[in-house]
């Protein structure tokens, strides 16, 4: 029979057999004999989550050079621009290979959330903004110039520095310790605070103010990102739990998880697009980007508690190094395109 145990943030699957002479391993890693065959099971590999997430910047910059070749050659043999309507993309196979390259790009920084702390995974996406920039200046011809060129050098040096001070634990590793995360008060408030939030800006501000102010459309987005890294989370937990306990499925969180991330993608994506339709792109990003990577850091503090173990100067050197990559993608875009 299998028996599985929980303690904290560790999870063991116990393997009973009628063998007299069986091992089983503590949750310490140290080995003895007995009865029981004891096997540990942790999801914790901060190195392979780091690595996921850059692989995943890398292919959703490179996914934005492909697709802009593609609507610059389809341009430049007449057809009809995206911008004014166009869909001749559509048939082009080099669009197609930098949507599936974004898309791949996206499971590997879902795939980041099975193995890191959101507050690690979360930041680094800036560096898909930093690729493309550099990628751009070399395969586009565009300018970067010396301020987009200390941009650059800012987020690498913030993402460095997020990388040395990120938290080194994981708190939640299984459905129960998700379920049990869900259900504090604390974080029953917070999400229902931001809920509220979300609800007065959609129901009353962008009626009246959403085409006029940018941090309407951008603000819903942003909030919605506390749903969105909870909800990718838990079902990254559950995608590791269903190999060897498939009776996760038959849990109501996991389709409560599922239900939440897709209405709130699809409303993230709405109000984007609305945004990016209405403002200048060099605002929106780099406002979108410090609004939903300061919602996750808050989310990441009251859910997972990944910094519960941290010390303090990591936590300040870790909000330092968030400010150094806001500066550097603000950077980036804001002063595309000055002459410098």
């Amino acid at each position: 029979s299998v028996v599985r145990l929980w303690c904290g943030s560790q999870s063991a699957v116990c393997l009973v057999t009628g063998d007299q002479t069986l091992f089983y391993k503590h949750l310490d890693n140290s080995t003895q004999t007995a009865g029981v065959g004891l096997q540990t099971n942790s999801t914790y590999n901060p190195w392979l989550g780091l690595t996921l997430a850059l692989l995943s910047a890398f292919l959703i910059g490179g996914s934005v050079i492909l697709k802009k070749k593609a609507l610059i050659r389809l341009a430049s043999n007449g057809h009809t621009r995206a911008g004014d309507g166009g869909h001749g993309y559509l048939k082009d196979w080099l669009w197609w290979g930098g949507l599936l390259t974004m898309g791949a790009g996206e499971v590997c920084n879902f795939a980041a959330y099975m193995f890191a702390p959101a507050t690690l995974v979360t930041p680094l996406g800036a560096l898909s903004v930093l690729i493309s920039a550099v990628l751009s200046s070399h395969l586009l011809g565009e300018v970067l110039n010396v301020v987009g060129k200390l941009g650059c050098l800012l987020c690498v040096l913030g993402s460095i520095l997020l990388v040395i001070h990120a938290p080194q634990e994981q708190e939640v590793t299984s459905l129960q310790d998700m379920t049990n995360m869900l259900l504090e008060p604390g974080f029953l408030v917070y999400m229902l605070a931001v809920l509220l939030l979300c609800a007065v800006l959609v129901l009353y501000f962008s009626p009246r103010v959403g085409r006029s102010n940018i941090l309407v459309y951008i603000s819903i987005c942003s909030l919605l990102g506390a749903f969105t890294v909870s909800s990718v989370k838990g079902l990254a937990i559950v995608i590791n739990t269903v190999f060897y306990d498939i009776s996760v499925l038959a849990s109501p969180l996991t389709w409560i998880l599922l239900l939440t991330l897709i209405v709130s993608i699809v409303t993230q994506v709405n109000y984007l697009n609305k945004s990016l339709d209405t403002f200048n792109t060099l605002m929106v990003y780099p406002i979108y980007y410090v609004l939903f990577t300061t919602v996750v850091l808050s989310t990441s503090i009251i859910l997972f508690q990944e910094w519960r173990s941290m010390a303090a100067v990591d936590v300040v050197t870790t909000l330092g190094a968030f400010l150094v990559i806001v500066v550097g993608v603000s950077m980036l875009h804001l002063f595309k395109e000055v002459q410098v």
